[in-house]
């Protein structure tokens, strides 16, 4: 039996690369992650097996890689406290669910396209300074990271709870 094939849009590289900032970042100081809308489920692939964390895809298409852990629902803010961390790279319409679940969890959060306020049109510089209000306006502590990646959807925001 072959190799499952993998298809990936835009940087290949995005996965390993954040993986690598959450492992940097947080260290062994968490544990369990919801890879929020994370297709196939690479980034998640990348944390449990090479840095040991218990990452799970939380999304409702279904089309994980075979052997990866996850939830085949739509996420809601509200199951951030199963979580250590919530990351949602590029999650699309998940985008606003990941932003309000720093209320009870940190996040990383990389939009990719406005999923914010579909009443406004939002570029990416203005996607990423609405979510970084709407963190200020709860008082979320938060600093805005740029990935070396490539560019224009390689810009994020963490948090801390």
């Amino acid at each position: 039996m072959g190799r499952q094939q993998i298809k990936c849009h835009g940087d290949e590289n995005r996965f390993e690369i954040v993986a690598e900032y959450i492992y940097e970042h947080f260290g062994n100081s968490i544990k369990y992650i919801a890879d929020v809308a994370g297709g196939q489920g690479l980034l998640s692939r990348i944390l449990n097996k090479k840095y040991n964390y218990q990452a799970e895809v939380v999304d409702p298409r279904g089309y994980v890689l075979k052997g990866v852990p996850s939830k085949q629902t739509e996420y809601s803010s509200g199951m951030a406290t199963y979580y250590d961390l919530i990351v949602g790279l590029h999650p699309d319409e998940a985008t606003r669910a990941v932003a309000e679940s720093a209320v009870y969890r940190p996040v990383l959060l990389i939009p990719c396209c406005n999923e914010w306020d579909k009443s406004v049109k939002l570029g990416s510089r203005e996607l990423i300074q609405a979510i970084v209000g709407y963190f200020d306006s709860k008082k979320i502590s938060n600093e805005i990271v740029i990935f070396d990646f490539k560019k224009p959807k390689n810009v994020g925001i963490i948090t801390k709870c």
